[in-house]
């Protein structure tokens, strides 16, 4: 038997979470601010140049820990499947961008593109305790829901005991401020509606990591 196609998730929470959101909270406000494009309203969504915009020492610090975090997933990931020996690799953030949201806002089901691992690091959003009370959200207030692979395949589908394993095909993340999760790019993912006293504040990356003699492991079948 073999369990094959696994999908990885890490869940990782951020040492210097407690010194640095604080500071990465009022300058990415500041960004906000200054954007004369934005619109008033409950969500927020900057571009992805964020690495070459934000030039904080605690943003330094986010970032190698976010960098770590992601070498060390892809490592245990591909234990198998990369080549034995020594390997030169190099690991690139390709878009780095945030979100604000509150009052109901959410940002609907999608993958990312370009990349092979993506993440998502909470700045700030209420307690979890104080997320749950809301009346009309309730436990679902804030989260970030993970949709399983096969989802698209259930629709209509038969299901028996014999596939109770596919049955439950998402799974909730409860953020918290510190908490990084990383995910494989092609995970169809949302962020469920929030509304708090504290604006839901996150830094989502995409990461490719290549190596530096080629990416090339399976040899094209000749035809």
């Amino acid at each position: 038997m073999q369990a094959l196609w696994p999908v990885p998730i890490d869940v990782q929470r951020c040492p210097d979470a407690e010194a640095i959101n604080p500071v990465l909270v009022r300058a990415l406000r500041a960004i906000r601010a200054m954007d004369t494009a934005a619109e008033s309203s409950n969500f927020y969504a900057s571009n992805d140049d964020l690495i070459s915009r934000l030039q904080l020492p605690e943003f330094a610090v986010l970032l190698n820990f976010m960098a770590g975090a992601v070498q060390h997933l892809a490592k245990q990931s591909n234990l198998e499947a990369w080549p034995s020996g020594k390997l030169m690799m190099d690991l690139q953030f390709v878009g780095c961008w945030f979100q604000i949201q509150n009052g109901h806002a959410f940002h609907d089901v999608h993958t990312h593109g370009n990349c092979s691992w993506s993440g998502v690091y909470y700045l700030q959003i209420d307690s979890s305790a104080q997320r749950r009370k809301h009346q009309v959200l309730g436990e679902l207030n804030g989260v970030t829901r993970f949709y399983g692979p096969y989802t698209q395949f259930q629709a209509g589908a038969y299901m028996d005991m014999g596939n109770a394993y596919l049955q439950r095909n998402s799974i909730d993340i409860q953020p918290e401020p510190g908490m990084l999760v990383i995910f494989p790019s092609f995970l169809a993912h949302k962020a469920m509606a929030y509304e708090g006293d504290n604006d839901r504040i996150i830094i989502s990356f995409n990461a490719q990591i290549n190596a530096r003699t080629g990416n090339l492991i399976h040899p094209y079948a000749a035809t």
